[in-house]
């Protein structure tokens, strides 16, 4: 059956009674000839906080040319966007998560209010990423998702920098091992222009992810922000979504469970972000496909390390893109025999078909070569044990130690951890406790990369361990555990721990546990007080009531 590109603007447009609705179009310029062409929207998250969208209006302007160039007539809408970068280690870190949940609403909202044919979003910031992809499961209406593309590099003394050097020197700087001239010049120069943070960060991962998962062409998200060619492949994504209309090719039937474990596979093989498990949690459950939190670690413990990415290893997300990017990984996880090479994507082409297109630069260093990968697991792991019931996510890349056991020093809010390892009170052999940050008790679940990078740069990464239940940055190396379910603020065993308890670490046995007997745990329980809540009105308060459990994505749908 033929599928109508305008299967929803009809109703909208066509007709005398719906000459109301076309006068307030002509009102701002769209002809009768617009007007009876399909309706495209083309969704964006530019503001003035954030280099990361910073080229989202000018991306924009070259997609809707492609949508006109196809037939279609675009119309141009933006959401929000909450800065993870500006907002770390402050309050304001706690609206980050939440506003995954306003972009995707707000992108549902505005295509099902105007009836849209279908849409392009255009994504930068961490959660406008996934909140973007959960908009187009959800709508489930022809749509691409285009990344506005990394930042480039900083330069300092010879070193390349990314954001994640500057939280690292106010480490160091506290720490007194870098002067204020020299913590004000990486600061200066982190940041060269437009684009997302350029490591294997939050960003990035979700980028390249979800180029896996083939909700985005292939080789289109690396592309950086600021390289001419954003707005060749801004243009043929505009021209995309019109032959994917025409088609009537729609998300979930792109969203399977497979497509969704070649997205994994991808996270585990560049040593991704712990965020992506929230996230590919959350965009399953858009899609309404089964996905749960020990597919991630079924998958890492087949799955090959093969990029060697910042935060942990040498290269950023340019120098990827440089090397053949996400298409050279694709490859070698098509020759490992751990992709599922017959799902399709929004080109057309199968995964398989697009592994096999890789064009890797020659003498390339950052994507291994199959028989010789960095290591032959993937960069993160699902825990369990007496303080994650319910699972909690252990980073693996860029550290070797298997075991870790340590002397529990206990925070109630991320402040005052910062605000110890800034006084030089947490020593080595600490395993830091950081909660009632989680979905609910913060609410929000703030990432912790004013804490761990502190520790980075006082040279405590490799003597102390941190977790918590709220999250990390991508940014985040080290012994480092988030995620932990059930969260303090709902009775976790998280909220039992003391200062002083031992609590270990063991990446092989995939465990994670306070030393202490089920008959103590279970009394101290019974016995605490979680802290009244931050917020009792407004979008906080309302997100704290809905969100679910980490362990499912924290999604309030």
């Amino acid at each position: 059956m033929t599928f109508d590109p305008r299967h929803q603007s009809r109703v909208l447009l066509d007709g005398a009674d719906r000459a109301a609705a076309r006068s307030f179009f002509k009102a701002i310029g769209f002809t009768d000839e617009d007007l009876a062409k399909p309706l495209v929207g083309v969704a964006h998250c530019w503001s003035e906080f954030t280099p990361c969208n910073w080229n989202h209006r000018k991306v924009a302007e070259k997609v809707k040319e492609g949508i006109r160039a196809a037939g279609g007539t675009p119309i141009e809408f933006n959401t929000i966007s909450v800065t993870d970068g500006i907002a770390m280690g402050t309050e304001g870190m706690k609206a980050s998560l939440i506003s995954r949940e306003v972009v995707a609403d707000s992108v549902e909202l505005v295509a099902r209010g105007h009836l849209l044919d279908a849409f392009v979003g255009i994504s930068g910031c961490d959660k406008t990423i996934p909140g973007m992809v959960m908009a187009m499961a959800r709508l489930n209406l022809p749509s691409v998702m285009l990344y506005g593309g990394s930042i480039l590099y900083g330069e300092h003394r010879g070193r390349r920098l990314t954001i994640q050097d500057v939280f690292e020197a106010i480490g160091a700087f506290n720490a007194g091992k870098i002067g204020e001239r020299e913590l004000k010049e990486i600061e200066t120069r982190a940041c060269p222009g437009a684009g997302a943070c350029g490591g294997q960060f939050t960003a990035n991962t979700m980028a390249t992810a979800f180029e896996m998962l083939g909700v985005s062409p292939m080789g289109f998200n690396g592309v950086p922000a600021v390289d001419p060619r954003k707005e060749e492949v801004a243009f043929e994504t505009g021209r995309l979504v019109m032959d994917l209309l025409r088609r009537g090719v729609l998300p979930r039937q792109i969203i399977t469970r497979k497509a969704l474990h070649n997205a994994i596979a991808g996270v585990m093989a560049t040593g991704g972000s712990t965020n992506a498990v929230l996230h590919l949690l959350a965009v399953a459950g858009e899609a309404e496909v089964g996905l749960t939190i020990d597919e991630f670690d079924r998958i890492s413990r087949k799955t090959p390390l093969l990029a060697d990415m910042k935060p942990w290893g040498h290269y950023t997300a340019p120098e990827m893109h440089e090397a053949g990017g996400m298409a050279v990984v694709a490859k070698r996880l098509l020759e490992a025999g751990r992709l599922n090479d017959k799902e399709m994507t929004v080109t057309g082409l199968t995964i398989g078909d697009e592994a096999r297109r890789a064009q890797e630069a020659p003498g390339q260093k950052v994507i291994r070569q199959l028989a010789n990968p960095i290591v032959r697991h993937g960069g993160l792991a699902i825990l369990r044990g007496n303080l994650a019931p319910e699972g909690c996510v252990a980073k693996l890349a860029g550290h070797e130690q298997p075991v870790f056991r340590g002397r529990a020093r206990v925070f109630d809010r991320e402040e005052d951890a910062f605000a110890a390892v800034k006084a030089k009170k947490i020593k080595a052999g600490d395993f830091i406790v950081i909660r009632y940050e989680g979905p609910k008790g913060g609410p929000g679940m703030r990432e912790m990369l004013q804490v761990t990078g502190a520790l980075q740069g006082a040279g405590l990464g490799a003597s102390v361990a941190l977790m918590t239940d709220g999250r990390f940055s991508g940014a985040t190396h080290g012994f480092m555990v988030g995620h932990v379910a059930p969260e303090a603020a709902v009775g976790g065993p998280i909220a039992a721990v003391k200062d002083g308890d031992t609590i270990a670490i063991d990446i092989k046995k995939r465990r994670l546990d306070v030393e202490l007997p089920a008959a103590e745990l279970r009394k101290r329980l019974k016995a605490v007080k979680p802290p009244k809540p931050r917020y009792t009105s407004g979008a906080m308060a309302k997100y704290a009531r809905l969100v679910s459990s980490a362990s499912e994505g924290a999604v309030t749908g």
